[in-house]
């Protein structure tokens, strides 16, 4: 039973506390939603691209690991590098800099792909739910044709490697467990 001392004191830490716990569980939906794509997706999608090879800077206008198009940057949110500026829109050699910088760096790349399927994300392969088959299809074929069939080189590499993934978790998972 509280006290008389303690019942204010003790309200208000257990209201901060709760508050905090909201505030904390706010943060962790909105690094899901805005944050859609897996690590483990994020792999198999640059292995199916590029077989994450980073010394082919751009090859047909497709650049980084994950092979990103001018389009799919400035759709996902034409994100840049500290040193960089996406506003340099009136001189397009920067503006294609800042492109070609930051879809040549893994992390600057994944972001723009995080924010592309948050943009775009949806059911691609109509089985009820938004998950890395979706993501690979959109970001292989875009948000207006990934409904269309994969090819065949990239759906053959992505699916083996989330088999590949998911073999690998649950082998993780049974020894941790034993």
């Amino acid at each position: 039973m509280f006290t008389t001392r303690c019942y204010l004191p003790c309200f208000v830490f257990i209201l901060w506390i709760s508050l905090g716990l909201l505030h904390i569980g706010a943060a962790d939906d909105d690094l899901i939603v805005d944050k859609p794509v897996t690590e483990n997706c994020l792999e198999c999608l640059c292995e199916a691209k590029s077989n994450c090879n980073a010394t082919k800077i751009c090859v047909n206008g497709a650049c980084g690991i994950f092979r990103i198009t001018w389009g799919y940057w400035t759709e996902g949110g034409s994100l840049t590098l500290p040193n960089d500026t996406s506003l340099s829109e009136e001189v397009f050699s920067l503006y294609f800099l800042a492109f070609t910088n930051c879809v040549n760096d893994p992390i600057c790349a994944a972001e723009t792909i995080q924010k592309y399927m948050y943009k775009y994300g949806q059911d691609c392969n109509g089985d009820g739910r938004i998950d890395c088959l979706d993501f690979g299809a959109l970001h292989k074929m875009g948000n207006l044709r990934c409904q269309d069939e994969l090819p065949y080189t990239f759906g053959r590499i992505f699916h083996k490697c989330l088999k590949r993934k998911e073999r690998d978790a649950k082998s993780k998972e049974s020894s941790i467990t034993k």
